[in-house]
């Protein structure tokens, strides 16, 4: 009778543990706009089984790719909104909040992906971030090679001047209007879901994105033409709300940033290779491949284009080029 009683006891006391623990579980939400080929998707996977496994199941991150919870304003909203925990998205986008940010994406900012990683170890990188952080409260936690933006195209292009008149989708984001208003474009808000149609169908003849995400997205299927223009080095933060990110502990906070900035890099190392590899296969697919007269596009955004018409600081950019 004692040895059941024992028993009995024993198996409610592992029956009470075991809701304890599922209760004491925390799940949150990752959002982010990229389709589940993409590393940004993968990786991102990783990284919360990787949290869970490091927090011994504290913490059950779902992740949700391809705008599943919104467009990127959408969710950069959401962290101030408490929709969702975590996000990835451009600077572009954290510049609405803190214009600072933004000179990132200024055309011609970084020289390659080598110099935004360096970037990404710099005191200028912490202070940016810091200065972000105190005005919306959310933490960048990790950034990410998103790509180099290039140009597709059904019009050759070469120079600055042969994209004017283009009819060209660019995001509706200061900087990324930069260098095609500059050349003459006639630019176009299109959302990003919607690219390929308007492309196939004639409502634009041309877009910039990095070779990863023209693959991604095949919009090499509805267009002639890849134009090395290589105007932005970009990048994606990943960051986590000022809810989510006050509430942790010291430990949880040093494994999500550890973490996360592993994803990061996982990331970008998949992506710089594979943009190595993307020019070749473009030029298989029969597309033309054409280099571009670089100086020439940074001399007409130069010229037309100021640092203080976006709200960025000059000395920031100064700063951002001294980096080696």
């Amino acid at each position: 009778m004692k040895l059941r009683l024992a028993a009995t006891i024993g198996a409610m006391a592992a029956l009470a543990l075991s809701a304890s623990a599922a209760f004491a579980q925390e799940t949150l939400k990752w959002a982010h706009v990229y389709e589940t080929s993409e590393p940004f998707h993968t990786e991102s996977v990783w990284a919360g089984e990787e949290i869970a496994k490091r927090t011994n199941g504290r913490y059950k991150i779902e992740v949700y790719p391809a705008s599943q919870l919104g467009k990127e304003a959408d969710i950069n909203q959401g962290l101030t909104l408490g929709t969702v925990d975590i996000i990835i998205s451009g600077s572009s986008f954290a510049a609405k909040e803190l214009p600072r940010m933004g000179v990132t994406y200024y055309p011609f900012t970084f020289r390659d992906a080598d110099h935004l990683i360096a970037y990404t170890k710099s005191d200028k990188y912490k202070e940016l971030a810091a200065a972000y952080e105190e005005k919306t409260g959310h933490h960048i936690t990790a950034t990410s090679y998103y790509g180099t933006r290039q140009t597709t195209s059904n019009r050759p292009i070469a120079k600055c001047a042969d994209m004017a008149g283009l009819k060209m989708r660019v995001p509706d984001v200061p900087a990324y209007l930069a260098m095609p208003r500059a050349c003459g474009a006639n630019t176009a808000p299109i959302a990003f879901a919607e690219v390929y149609l308007a492309l196939q169908n004639g409502t634009v003849e041309a877009q910039e994105n990095p070779l990863t995400t023209i693959e991604a997205k095949k919009f090499f299927e509805v267009q002639k033409n890849i134009v090395l223009t290589g105007h932005i080095v970009d990048h994606l933060n990943t960051i986590i709300s000022q809810t989510r990110w006050s509430s942790l502990s010291d430990e949880d906070k040093a494994i999500f940033t550890e973490v996360l900035q592993e994803a990061a890099k996982r990331t970008t190392d998949k992506i710089v290779a594979r943009e190595k590899e993307l020019v070749q296969v473009f030029k298989d697919r029969g597309l033309t491949v054409t280099e571009v007269d670089k100086e020439d596009f940074k001399k007409n955004v130069a010229e037309k284009v100021t640092f203080e018409e976006f709200g960025y600081e000059k000395a920031d950019w100064d700063a951002i080029q001294a980096i080696n």
